[in-house]
């Protein structure tokens, strides 16, 4: 007899099946579903999974990008599974560098409010991100420095065990939420409008589990399973490279001149970084000749940072450890219900320090569709979207990396001569002194209006004065979705129709100006009217992951909706894949 709330498989025989299943046979369009009993049969759903106590989402992995994913959907109202195979958090640093974008989205989920002293704003002369040859000449500067669209330093250095911490505590306190760790997700079967989730212990895999989830986000990793399950295929770029990672809390910590230096000596390429309060990292390419086990010894980290001045007698070595550094990602992004995001599908070099940053903009542009489509908001086809824009977008920061990589990584003394005489040329333009980072638009097909090249850029925060409190725009205002008009109120061409519409999914309409409006939030930096002055508009529409919807005149802002509007456009033949808000 099947226990209350348990499926049977329909695997089996003598009563062993109970009724038909929505399963599409022993072999799931998302890859063959296993019942404890059957070994063909699809995947049992035990109390959780039943259709009365499943989940909205089930997000597999607690690093940064999973954590953040069911914040976003714990926080309005969403029932969220974290499913995480480690026992317990990862005590080490990975990922250390962090922009203003990315710390913007975590403004969003709450995290800076209480945790904005994690991150340390990048400094230094020209830019703080230097690349120099063996002799120590500058050959070329990037612009970390830069001022930022989002409100917060452009880069920022940040321990990722901390910030772990950090999302957990959110996440965890949420009643939303749960989060089971030390289970490892080994299969999925779609059925119907629903996912079922095996899972078993990492340390015991003879006890299993399973649920069931509207949706599935995999940020599961470079090495995800779930990836893996869907049979997903990865784009290789061909790069390729060894690398030795350090990470030291400096006794004593003399200033360097960059934020991020890049040593391209063809002999032994390095990396010096910033990475986050108190904290340093040394990179270190694998020397042609050396083994990867001799690179990864702590003898072999403390000599290679002997030329730096940095020993035992003014460091503790924190963590070394051998990465292999490459560029690659997911020839797709979703299969049915199930969605990748993070390292699960993409990769790249860590050369401009963008790897977890394009994670977090998964998981923001992910999210605000998933909530609108759950909430009868919006078609479930809005989600397609989010594959092409990400796609794309990252592609091209991958293609950023990969390149510069490519010229940090010579080892051909000829080439890296040839190479610094090229770079060291180029500096005598004023222009090319200080270079800016990679500002990539969202790739297409896109939820976006046509806007002068302006639609699918990242729009802009900068600080505002409200009833006599200074802050930024998101923390005072607000707003997922955001009309703004510089000196202009865009609601005065809104029927209340719009308006109704638009504040039901989480907009706000209002104008900034130079405080001659009285009660309009007052522009203090300057940051607004240089933003609209640039992209010569009056209104700006922009979305919950900050990308431009659309600009134009003041008199477009009725346009700007309606077309929102009809894009979004739910569907009544697709009510099942909204629930209640």
């Amino acid at each position: 007899m099947v226990a209350p709330g348990r499926r049977q498989c329909g695997g089996g025989d003598r009563g062993h099946r109970l009724g038909p299943l929505p399963y599409r046979g022993h072999l799931g369009i998302l890859g063959r579903g296993r019942c404890r009993r059957c070994p063909g049969g699809p995947i049992a759903m035990g109390a959780h999974g039943s259709e009365k106590d499943g989940f909205d989402c089930l997000v597999v992995g607690a690093g940064p990008v999973g954590l953040l994913s069911a914040l976003l959907l714990g926080r309005a109202g969403r029932r969220v599974l974290i499913a995480e195979r480690r026992p317990a958090r990862y005590p080490l640093p990975r990922a250390c560098t962090i922009d203003h974008e990315a710390l913007r989205i975590l403004q969003g989920a709450g995290v800076m409010t209480e945790y904005a002293d994690l991150f340390e704003p990048s400094q230094g002369d020209r830019g703080g991100y230097q690349l120099r040859n063996a002799q120590g000449e500058l050959l070329r500067a990037i612009n970390w420095n830069r001022t930022a669209e989002s409100g917060w330093a452009n880069t920022n250095g940040f321990y990722q065990p901390d910030l772990e911490v950090a999302l957990e505590e959110l996440v965890t306190a949420l009643p939303t939420v749960e989060l089971w760790r030390g289970w490892t997700v080994t299969d999925l079967a779609e059925t119907g409008d629903r996912v079922g989730v095996r899972m078993v212990a990492t340390e015991d895999e003879s006890r299993s589990r399973d649920a069931l989830a509207r949706w599935v986000i995999a940020a599961d990793g470079a090495n995800s399973t779930v990836r893996e399950r869907l049979g997903i295929a990865g784009i290789d770029s061909g790069f390729e490279a060894d690398w030795l990672v350090v990470d030291y809390r400096p006794i004593v910590d003399p200033p360097w001149d960059a934020f991020v230096t890049q040593y391209c000596d063809p002999v032994q390429p390095a990396t010096a970084v910033r990475s986050g309060p108190g904290r340093r990292r040394f990179e270190f390419m694998r020397p042609v000749g050396m083994s990867v086990e001799e690179l990864g010894r702590a003898e072999t980290a403390w000599r290679l940072m002997a030329p730096w001045g940095v020993t035992a007698a003014n460091a503790h070595l924190e963590r070394h450890a051998v990465y292999t550094f490459r560029g690659r990602s997911a020839s797709r992004w979703r299969a049915g219900r199930v969605f990748l995001a993070g390292d699960a599908a993409h990769l790249m070099p860590p050369f401009l320090g963008q790897g977890l940053c394009a994670g977090l903009r998964d998981a923001q542009a992910l999210t605000w569709r998933l909530r609108l489509v759950q909430r009868g908001l919006a078609d479930s086809s809005v989600l397609d979207t989010y594959a092409s824009e990400r796609s794309a977008h990252v592609q091209e920061i991958i293609d950023e990396a990969v390149a510069l990589g490519q010229v940090v990584c010579e080892t051909d003394p000829a080439r890296a001569a040839t190479r610094d005489a090229a770079m060291k040329a180029e500096l005598a333009d004023p222009e090319r002194v200080t270079v800016e980072p990679p500002h990539p638009r969202l790739g297409r097909p896109s939820l976006t209006m046509p806007s002068n090249g302006a639609d699918g850029r990242l729009s802009v925060q900068g600080r505002v004065v409200v009833d006599g409190q200074v802050g930024l725009y998101d923390d005072l205002v607000g707003g997922d979705w955001q009309l703004i008009g510089w000196e202009v109120d865009p609601a005065v061409v809104l029927s209340r129709s719009d308006l109704d519409w638009f504040a039901g999914i989480g907009g706000t309409v209002g104008m900034v100006g130079d405080g001659r409006h009285p009660g309009a939030p007052v522009d203090v930096d300057g940051t607004y009217r240089r933003w609209f002055a640039d992209h010569d508009c009056q209104v700006v529409l922009s979305r919950p992951d900050f990308y431009v919807f659309g600009t134009g005149t003041a008199e477009r802002a009725a346009d700007l909706i309606s077309g929102l509007r009809a894009l979004l456009a739910p569907s009544t033949s697709r009510r099942q894949d909204s629930v209640a808000s």
